[in-house]
């Protein structure tokens, strides 16, 4: 994401809490890096954080934090996966200093990271939003959903879907399987009709070919959920199928499969 920023012709300082990880970006990319994310963040218009969910505030607060480090009337864009409390936390922080908040949730993997293709949805003031035109140059839809807070919730509406849509693939694939069909000849057809979607396109031939080894991990979708279901038992929702397919996640993980891609639910159906 930082290297669209920075062929874009923008000057782009980064931190990575592994400094060899900041140096090969600096050297692919032509950055500069940072020893702390307050030291990142310094003179800079516009700061980006894409953290894992438990880091995020030790990189944005505190004294070595990206806060400290920034201007007022600059602003600060959040594209990790968080809950939306944590964003409309960090908003209110943020106002106190006078810098923007903007929590950008993204979606579409490593895949979409690297080819610029993101799908980023925006929680903030339509007046910070407008001055973050920054977020176009790694994202092919860049959407203002309301406000603190909204990004991530539209966030979590993602996962939930994904859920019963890769488990229901799963199925599919594997019957077919079991009745000794050719699945590229099956998969071909019925992903032009009512049963099609991005992830019988992507995932349907590599569950029969039993790869995995693709962007979205089985850690990182669990993690997801579990913000889901946090933000559920707060508002009332009721999600029982995504209950159910983080179950089989679970055993997933318990299987070897945390660093596997989030399609793996097959091998489950394959081992019966």
């Amino acid at each position: 994401m930082g290297g669209h920023l920075s062929k874009g012709g923008h000057e782009v300082t980064v931190y990575n809490r592994t400094a060899a990880k900041a140096s090969k970006w600096a050297k692919k990319f032509g950055g500069k890096t940072a020893k702390t994310p307050r030291d990142a963040a310094k003179g800079k218009v516009i700061v980006f954080v894409c953290v894992g969910n438990d880091d995020l505030r030790s990189v944005v607060l505190g004294d070595k934090g990206a806060l400290a480090g920034m201007s007022r009337g600059t602003i600060l864009v959040d594209n990790t996966t968080a809950s939306a409390n944590v964003a409309r936390e960090l908003h209110g922080i943020a106002r106190k200093s006078a810098v923007g908040f903007i929590d950008a949730a993204v979606s579409g993997g490593q895949a979409g990271a690297e080819n610029g293709a993101l799908t980023v949805m925006c929680g903030a003031s339509k007046t910070h939003f407008n001055r973050a035109e920054f977020i176009d140059f790694y994202a092919r839809q860049v959407t203002l959903i309301g406000g603190p807070g909204s990004g991530q919730l539209s966030k979590m509406v993602n996962p939930i879907c994904i859920a019963g849509l890769v488990q229901g693939l799963s199925e599919g694939v594997n019957f077919g399987m079991k009745a000794v069909l050719d699945m590229e000849k099956v998969i071909d057809p019925i992903s032009k009709g009512a049963a099609g979607s991005w992830q019988m396109e992507n995932r349907a031939a590599t569950m029969v070919l039993v790869k995995f080894d693709f962007e979205f991990a089985v850690d990182w979708m669990r993690k997801d959920l579990g913000i889901c279901f946090e933000e559920a038992n707060s508002n009332g929702a009721h999600l029982p199928v995504a209950a159910l397919v983080d179950q089989f996640y679970s055993t997933v993980q318990a299987r070897g499969g945390k660093r596997w891609d989030t399609s793996a639910l097959i091998r489950l159906l394959m081992n019966d």
